[in-house]
């Protein structure tokens, strides 16, 4: 029998966090992130994460688990976070994945693996140099001349997985989007997908804003002033909160103007999130703007999970 999981997910500040503690009391779970920033220790406002008081007793797995100047692969968290699942269950616990990073959360519930020996040290290094000569957009539209599905799917901001597509095709002669179609095999998880969304787009871009707004009251600025001032943060860098207030640290922009791009960038991302869930007919929605007097994401979350075969 495949393995049941939970896995509770949607765009940033739709109320995951809160969902998957609830749901982890109620089912006698414990939470696997999916995100692919909250891995990285020293960086907790821009990131989101859970604090103490959020988690209430609830074990969290695949949080501060790396360095700031540690790299990690979509093969890396697959693997990491399968054997979490797998010391879960064997506990005779309930696994609940959360987060907002899809190709985490797609990669890990449809048994998607990664060749890892496909790769140039050189060639990588070539690349980075391109892209810091001429821009993320400059190597996205060299990706996009041989693979369009995986150039439609990145941000001219994710450099390492856009150097990683076209590594791949540069070394093997197959693209990105045919290796991963390669590399899936039978999932071994029997996913239970919930997804938070507002059917007005207005009310979650609104909570977007105001998140930014309380992390700027939680110390942002200074956070951000930490990570831009260490060298080889390789990933952790691109989180958003960090890189739009170099124009402040540069004395090029004011701080507000830095702030309306962190609130402008993060409604961009949710957009994007939402985009790449949509395309999974698994996710049950939730819009938490049109429950009825009585209902609550908590009550229908629980009753969808029941339905599909996980009791207390």
């Amino acid at each position: 029998m495949k393995q049941k999981l939970i896995v509770v997910c949607g765009p940033t500040a739709s109320g995951k966090t809160e969902l998957a503690v609830s749901l982890a009391e109620i089912f006698d779970g414990e939470i696997v992130s999916a995100d692919s920033m909250q891995i990285y220790r020293d960086i907790s406002i821009a990131t989101a994460k859970p604090t103490t008081e959020e988690m209430r007793g609830i074990k969290h797995h695949m949080i501060d688990i790396l360095d700031l100047s540690e790299e990690f692969s979509v093969a890396d968290y697959v693997r990491l976070a399968s054997d979490c699942i797998k010391d879960i269950a064997s506990r005779g616990k309930t696994p609940i994945v959360c987060g907002g990073t899809g190709l985490y959360i797609s990669s890990l519930v449809n048994g998607i693996s990664f060749d890892e020996t496909c790769s140039s040290t050189e060639l990588r290094e070539e690349l980075s140099e391109l892209a810091e000569e001429k821009g993320g957009e400059y190597l996205l539209e060299i990706l996009r001349e041989f693979d369009p599905e995986s150039a439609a799917r990145l941000h001219p901001n994710n450099l390492m997985r856009i150097i990683r597509a076209i590594e791949v095709y540069e070394i093997s002669g197959v693209t990105m989007t045919e290796a991963n179609k390669l590399s899936q095999k039978e999932s071994p998880y029997d996913p239970i997908m919930i997804g938070l969304n507002f059917s007005d787009r207005e009310f979650l871009y609104d909570r977007v804003n105001k998140r930014v707004d309380r992390m700027l009251e939680m110390g942002l600025l200074e956070e951000a002033k930490m990570v831009l001032s260490r060298e080889n943060v390789a990933t952790a860098g691109q989180a958003i909160g960090y890189k739009e207030f170099k124009p402040y640290f540069d004395g090029e922009k004011s701080l507000d103007e830095c702030v309306e791009s962190i609130k402008q960038d993060s409604r961009r991302y949710a957009k994007r999130q939402l985009t790449w869930f949509r395309r999974d007919e698994r996710i049950n929605w939730i819009y938490r703007d049109k429950l009825s007097d009585g209902e609550s994401e908590l009550s229908l979350a629980e009753e969808i999970i029941r339905g599909n075969g996980i009791v207390c």
